[in-house]
């Protein structure tokens, strides 16, 4: 064991692996075997090896960091222990722990500095037919959740659960229904949107202005034309954090016109819902609390381990428009978890935030909050100061996109076509090179950005989000990829 912990806490690794190349090993399909543990830690160690170091300050490349010291005796614990979140006969006293951990976080969004909430919370947060919110393994999940609930909620009176979609949208008399998003919503929608019948074409992308924030006009006209189709509007979803700029939707506004349109308001907060704990950056999120429903994802920069999103109800008894029961395992009286939950076995993530927000603190994640944000500010300066660097977004939060210009492509008023499919060419290869070389890591995307004429333009993203992440290490990253764009060129 002390060999693989070796490898866990040093900074031996790259920041990320070669991943078009397989170990050799790993081609192999006989049955396995090792004759102890050690043994099989040996066997392991080329996986171990060229294992991505999420940890290192200079992967800022994806919404993977640090953990906690604490958070390996955390996991330890939850293992030991194996508890199963879908019924009390197999996890006890930690359904009562997992709820309370919902409550806690769904009073920091709908009722925070709001008096008298004692009596709501005490009758809500552990009564069996309703649920403040639910765990479940990742942002996807919860945003098909949410999508599930509004789905059979906005269709109760079709009896959609049991007559299936088609079946309710025969007797709606609506050609379709729709779910709205904005051009930056995340890819998990668009599974959400098949998985539940809606149909991928139904997701509808509303533009987005040059904040990368929805357009209110642009929402405005495709309702109406939504409208003049029969087609009924069943969801609005607001983003707070997108995945690619870190832009965060006028949630207030976007409020209103679900209201107008009696559908469901679901904010993905899986990103940015952790500024709420800021005093300083939670006003971002405005209007996040007239949702109806919430995703945050806890693996994120709450600082726990992959697999714990949630997706918060404002309306507790919300839940039981996906309640299911089975006579064996979930009876209708009881306060079992997974009656209201997609998923069945499911682990005692809430542990992990359980242990987060006892050990961190409302303080401490204000802190980290605040750290990234003041961070991405100055990374922000830094790129606007380099004659040979270009800021694309300016950071709402914690995540920018910018890119290297040459000095054959500085003091263009317009970029060409062909001036800009050649920076997308160079783009793409210095950031292949980085990762290539392993020293640090960003990543890339694509953006059709308004000042140049929303032409397709490949950027490097990063993202801000390890504590130990610094000004220096953001300074060498540039020079680095500097560095990389030069020898290209000869």
């Amino acid at each position: 064991m002390a060999m693989a912990q070796q490898h866990l806490d040093g900074l031996e690794r790259p920041a990320i692996s070669n991943s078009n190349k397989v170990e050799q090993s790993f081609y192999s399909t006989d049955m396995p075997s090792a004759s102890s543990l050690d043994h099989y830690i040996q066997l392991l160690q080329p996986a171990i090896d060229r294992s991505v170091n999420t940890q290192r300050p200079d992967f800022i490349g994806h919404m993977t960091s640090a953990l906690p010291s604490y958070m390996p005796v955390m996991a330890k614990l939850m293992a030991g222990l194996n508890q199963n979140l879908v019924k009390l006969e197999t996890s006890g006293s930690f359904t009562d722990l997992e709820r309370q951990v919902l409550a806690v976080l769904h009073r920091l969004f709908y009722r925070q500095g709001q008096s008298r909430v004692d009596d709501f919370y005490t009758r809500y947060s552990q009564q069996a037919d309703t649920a403040l919110g639910v765990f479940c393994s990742g942002g996807t999940i919860a945003n098909t959740l949410a999508l599930w609930l509004a789905r059979n909620r906005f269709l109760a009176q079709y009896n959609v659960a049991e007559e299936g979609l088609v079946g309710a949208m025969l007797k709606s008399g609506y050609r379709g229904f729709a779910v709205l998003v904005s051009e930056r919503g995340h890819y998990s929608l668009s599974k959400a949107a098949d998985v539940l019948g809606i149909g991928r074409k139904q997701l509808v992308a509303i533009a987005v202005d040059n904040n990368h924030r929805m357009d209110l006009q642009a929402l405005e006209q495709k309702v109406q034309q939504l409208q003049q189709q029969n087609i009924k509007v069943i969801a609005l979803v607001g983003v707070a954090g997108a995945t690619e700029t870190g832009s965060i939707d006028p949630l207030t506004e976007m409020a209103a016109v679900a209201k107008q349109l009696q559908c469901h308001f679901h904010v993905d907060g899986a990103w940015g819902g952790a500024a709420i704990f800021s005093s300083e950056h939670g006003a971002k999120l405005a209007g996040i609390e007239l949702a109806d429903s919430i995703t945050l994802d806890a693996h994120k920069q709450l600082y726990v381990p992959m697999g714990a999103g949630m997706v918060l109800f404002k309306d507790p008894a919300a839940v039981n428009h996906i309640k299911h029961h089975a006579s064996y395992i979930i009876r209708s009286d009881s306060r079992d978890l997974g009656a209201f939950t997609l998923e069945g076995s499911r682990p005692a993530m809430s542990l992990l935030v359980h242990a987060g927000l006892h050990l961190i603190g409302a303080k401490g994640y204000a802190a980290l909050v605040d750290h990234s944000m003041a961070l991405a500010s100055s990374f922000a300066e830094m790129i606007k100061q380099a004659e040979d660097f270009e800021l694309l977004v300016e950071p709402q939060l914690n995540i920018l996109s910018y890119r290297y210009l040459p000095e054959w492509a500085r003091h263009v008023e317009c970029l060409s076509s062909p001036q800009n499919q050649r920076l997308n060419q160079l783009t793409v290869a210095i950031q292949v090179r980085q990762a290539e070389l392993g020293a640090s890591f960003v990543s890339r995307t694509q953006l059709r950005l308004p000042q140049y004429q929303n032409q397709e333009i490949n950027v490097l993203r990063v993202v801000l989000a390890n504590p130990h992440t610094d000004a220096k290490v953001l300074a060498e990253v540039l020079e680095q990829q500097r560095g990389i764009a030069k020898s290209l060129a000869t």
